[in-house]
Formats: structure tokens, sequence, C-alpha cells
């Protein structure tokens, strides 16, 4: 009987899901719209009257209060606790947003995502975020992506407290799996070379300003620099030989999205931002990105929807708002480009 259960519970998530929204629309009130979060979203910049540029409610507010229906069952558990309680929850918030709105924006994303995160994972939490559950989304990705030495825990009194303090690429980047994963391969011209053949492998996307000062873009040179080809003396000691650097190339194809560490970045250097970027063959068009207030120790996002640029900031109590024009990104922790369709 368990193994039938199971095989009647192994239906996909995506098949629930849309079970689940049919079955909240048909028993709805009359006169109440049911929608997704995504929709409201869009329908409030379709219907952007009276130039009321905030959402209409909290969307994904920092923190949260998850409460656990534990029953007589839970006097028996040590320690005991009956809700679970977040803290700094910025450090996965802008990313968890972004994410949402990448993962609408593009049918073929959840398929292709759910290859490096489990489609499980990306099905329960469209739903989730679809359905207004927040705290909840913050805890699937807490245990199913995070480890626990990433995050403090503690139990005072009977509530189990969860502390993300820390850094957003800790909290969120590293934890994307292999998905930005890119290898680059370089051969020295001297036969003696102790390493004549090298490998470098990153699991992220780490760019560095410029040692020196150049003109033009100064991102797209830093991103140019990491993927393109090249040639520079060999840096072994005692070598004296030309090294030759490949390509690099991302080592399961290309992402539907990528991520740009910022955090080394001076607000000076950040004078243009590009809008669209080459990487290893594939055009990748700007979505969005997270923003980082070092007097706070916040981390807010921006990105856009159709062209319209919104700005979200968990801590607020108004806390997603319509820009009149695309966000100043002086304050840049990441940056974050999709893969164009190709036509």
């Amino acid at each position: 009987m368990r193994r039938r259960r199971r095989r009647r519970q192994g239906l996909s998530m995506s098949k629930r899901r849309r079970r689940r929204v049919r079955r909240h629309r048909r028993f709805s009130v009359p006169g109440e719209v049911r929608r997704t979060l995504f929709e409201e979203i869009k329908a409030s910049i379709k219907n952007n009257y009276n130039q009321d540029r905030s959402f209409w409610r909290p969307v994904l507010p920092w923190g949260g209060v998850f409460t656990i229906k534990a029953g007589r069952k839970a006097v028996s558990c040590t320690p005991l606790y009956v809700e679970i309680r977040l803290k700094n929850t910025c450090t996965i918030d802008g990313f968890l947003m972004l994410l949402y709105v990448i993962l609408n924006e593009n049918e073929n994303f959840p398929r292709e995502l759910s290859l490096h995160l489990g489609r499980e994972f990306v099905d329960c939490f469209l739903y989730l975020m679809d359905t207004y559950s927040f705290t909840t989304v913050k805890l699937l990705w807490i245990w199913d992506k995070m480890e626990k030495q990433q995050y403090k825990s503690e139990v005072h009194k009977a509530s189990l407290i969860i502390d993300l303090f820390g850094n957003e690429h800790d909290n969120f980047t590293k934890n994307l799996e292999n998905l930005m994963s890119t290898i680059q391969e370089s051969y020295c011209s001297n036969w003696r070379c102790p390493t004549r053949v090298q490998e470098d492998q990153q699991r992220t996307i780490n760019i560095n300003p410029p040692q020196e000062i150049p003109h033009g873009n100064l991102i797209r040179l830093a991103v140019d620099e990491l993927f393109c080809s090249r040639i520079e003396l060999c840096e072994e000691h005692g070598c004296g030989g030309l090294r030759e650097f490949s390509q690099r190339v991302f080592c399961h194809g290309a992402p539907p999205f990528v991520v740009l560490n910022m955090q080394h970045w001076k607000s000076e250097d950040l004078a243009y931002v590009p809008y669209y970027l080459d990487l290893s063959d594939h055009k990748y068009l700007l979505e969005g990105a997270t923003l980082f207030n070092k007097e706070e120790h916040h981390y807010s996002a921006a990105f856009q929807i159709d062209g319209h640029w919104m700005h979200y900031d968990g801590l607020r109590n108004v806390n997603l708002i319509l820009l009149n024009k695309p966000p100043e990104f002086l304050l840049l922790s990441s940056l974050v480009y999709i893969r164009a369709t190709e036509k």
C-alpha cells in the first residue's frame, strides 16, 4: 500500500501545481481575483494609475515566522520548539525575488534550471512564490540548498531561530550547484615548464576591476579578460615562456542566467553598466542587480519586467516599487544577466 501511495504522490509537481491553481480558482469567491504573485505584479505595472508606483502588498518581507502544527507528538521532541523564526534574510531575499522573475519571464528556463537544481525544487519554489508562501519558500532554500555551517541556528524558548547574517554570495550564489561552472585551459610554450598544461575551473563568475584604469567599459573589459583567449608571460618561477589561454567555456552549456560578483568594485568604477554581454559565444541581457548598503549592512534588489524597472527591499513596509528610470548601480553587489533568446 505504501508503494502505491508513493506512486500516486509521485505526480510531477508541475501537474499538481496546475491542479491546485485550477481548484483555487474554481472555489474562489465570486468577484474575487485569484492570481499568482507574478500575475499580480504585472497587472500592477499595466494598471499604474494616479502615479501610484508601489505594489499593493508586501512581497517576500524580511525575516519570517513559520508555525509548526506538531500536536501531541511535539512533547517527545528534544529540544521542543513550535515555531521557526528567520532573521537577516536579505542575504537570500533579493536573489529569490530575481530567480522568481527570471523563471516567469522565459517558459524554457524552469526546465533548464531543473537540470541543475532539481525539478522538484524548481516546481515547489514556483508554487510557493505563486501562492505568497514567503517564509516557506525561504525555508525551502535554506534546507534544500544551503549547508548547515552557512547559517547560525539556536533554540530560544519555544522557537528555533535561524540567522542568515553574512554575505549573499555565500548564502545564494555559491549554492547554485554547477550552473555557472566554467573551465579554461592554458599551454606554455616552454617544454620544460613544470606545469606546462593547466586547467582553471570556477563555479562562480568573479570579475575584478582592472588594475590599470583604461578608457571604455570597465565591466566588459573585465569579463573579456576572464572569458577571452589571450597570451601572457608564464608566471612559473624561472620559466620565461609564453602561456596561451584558450577561451573560457561553460562546463554544462550556456546557463539560462549568470550572476557577476561585483562586491570588490568601487562606485567610481561603475559609471557605465553594460546592458548586454558576450559570454562564451552567447549573448546575455541585463535582467537585474542586487545592491548593498554598507551603513545598514543590508541587501536589496532591482529587476525589470517587460522593460519596466522595479526596486525590491524586503526590510521596508512598501517593499516593491516601480521606478521611473533604470536604477543607479553605484552600490552593486552583483549583476544578473539572462541568456538572450535565439531567433
